[in-house]
């Protein structure tokens, strides 16, 4: 069984609260967008559960990787027999698109149909919150606006019907999410994200913010084209542009189509680009 497993954007990010438990509270949005990996799931054919890695290089060893994480929590909860995953990766690692976190939701929504399961999406749900924190968004596939530390979600209408959306991330370039924290003082916003994001698209730009966005557009990695990427998307017409996520994506949303075009044909080769119109 084949699936298609897309990636995200964050639309704000406010980081709010450091947790006791050593983690931090969040609010933001997260926006699907039509970047695909592909997640195959078929019968293993010996006694061992086999992951094979398609596509863009994945540095972590096979039992680390979100989608047998995904898979072992299945298998301890419904006693699943061994199958063989075939993981083509497409969406760069390390940008702020949470690719890795879509592969291990798209995994369990393969295990629950192939296996004729029956979980709701809720109960998916809890089982991808123990796997990662952008999992669950992932299960529902739909604009979200989530807080805590990103596992609390409820739909958000958002007025993105066709935006045109250029995303880019500097090769080689990407920022520990341990570490990009590490920059940030937790405060609570002025104007909570929610009202900002009932404005028009037009003027979320200066209002709307990501609070990684200072600390990766400060790297000193010579390469670090942050900066210059989103300078591309503004210099271009987007009428919002932002860092995804901890990066080290970053993206721009264009009511025109020709300067969105304009914009990923002037992106240079060392960026990984994508352009899509939601």
């Amino acid at each position: 069984m084949l699936r298609f497993s897309p990636c995200k954007i964050n639309i704000g990010l406010d980081i709010v609260a450091k947790r006791p438990d050593g983690y931090h509270d969040i609010i933001t949005a997260m926006v699907p967008v039509p970047w695909h990996d592909i997640v195959e799931i078929i019968p293993a054919d010996g006694p061992d559960t086999v992951l094979t890695v398609l596509g863009r290089p994945v540095d972590c060893p096979p039992e680390k990787n979100l989608v047998v994480k995904a898979y072992r929590a299945m298998e301890t909860l419904f006693g699943l027999p061994p199958v063989q995953i075939i993981l083509q990766k497409i969406i760069p690692d390390g940008a702020g698109l949470g690719g890795g976190s879509a592969d291990a939701a798209t995994t369990l929504l393969i295990l629950n149909d192939l296996f004729h399961l029956g979980l709701p999406k809720d109960d998916l749900a809890r089982v991808a919150a123990k796997i990662g924190a952008d999992c669950p968004f992932f299960v529902y596939d739909e604009p979200m606006l989530c807080t805590g530390t990103g596992t609390d979600m409820r739909p958000i209408s958002l007025p993105l019907d066709g935006y045109h959306l250029v995303i880019a991330k500097p090769q080689g370039f990407s920022i520990p999410t341990k570490e990009a924290y590490a920059g940030i003082t937790p405060a609570q916003p002025a104007v909570p994200l929610e009202q900002l994001l009932q404005l028009p698209v037009a003027e979320w730009q200066g209002r709307v913010k990501n609070d990684f966005q200072p600390v990766v557009f400060s790297s000193p990695s010579p390469l670090n084209t942050c900066p210059e990427l989103y300078a591309a998307m503004l210099g271009h017409g987007a009428v919002y542009a932002s860092l995804s996520g901890s990066g080290s994506s970053v993206y721009g949303l264009f009511s025109n189509a020709e300067q969105a075009d304009a914009c990923l044909a002037s992106l240079p080769d060392t960026a990984i680009a994508y352009r899509c119109t939601l």
